[in-house]
This record gives structure tokens, sequence and C-alpha cells, in this order.
């Protein structure tokens, strides 16, 4: 089965958008300190955007070459969609784990305050 440039780029252009829908969730549920939430958030950004992958696989295999050859603007929109979109999933996920880290910091520095002052 063949699949048409038209369809591919649509493909990428609608990954890479939940890819960073997902990733933009995750981030707002760490802020919250809600990482199970932040998590399944992740996990989907990244299984969206590796759907993306597959069809950006899809479109270097097209075997008319013209359309690849000589790219489009939405050709090139929808390449540099995908691109952002993992850009900022690989973002998403270290400013989760920053998140994490400070919430373990925050609870440390409760036990620290909670203790008796030795004078």
């Amino acid at each position: 089965m063949e699949i048409q440039v038209e369809e591919a780029v649509v493909k990428l252009i609608l990954h890479g958008g939940n890819t960073r829908k997902e990733a933009y969730e995750a981030i707002d549920y760490a802020e919250k300190y809600q990482f199970d939430e932040a998590d399944k958030h992740l996990q989907s950004a990244q299984e969206q955007f590796q759907e993306g992958h597959v069809w950006q696989t899809k479109l270097v295999s097209i075997r008319d070459t013209e359309s690849v050859a000589h790219p489009s603007f939405l050709l090139i929109h929808g390449q540099d969609h995908l691109m952002t979109a993992q850009a900022e999933l690989q973002l998403a996920k270290r400013i989760v784990k920053q998140y994490k880290h400070q919430q373990r910091l925050e609870e440390r520095l409760a036990k620290i305050e909670q203790q008796p002052t030795q004078a």
C-alpha cells in the first residue's frame, strides 16, 4: 500500500500536536505534584511521537521522488512540527523530573524544620 505525501504530512502534524498537548499536560500535573498523572501523560506523549515517527519513516519511503525531492511548504511544516514536538517532549521530561526532585527536597526540608532545636 503506497501512501500519499499529503496523508503523511497530516499525520505528522496530528501526532506532533498530540505529542505537545500530552507533554504540556504532564507538566501541568507535575506542577501540582501529581506524578502518576504526569507520568501517564509523558507516556502518551511518547507514544504519539513514536506514531508520528512511523509516518515520518513512511514519508521517507515514498516512491514519488518529485514530492520528496522538492518538498512543499506543508511538508516542511509537518516535519518541523514533529521535530519541535520531540524537543518539547524531551524538555517536558526534564521539567517533570525537576518537579519530582523539588518535592523530595521540600519533604526533607519540612522534616528538618519539624525537628526540635537544640539550645
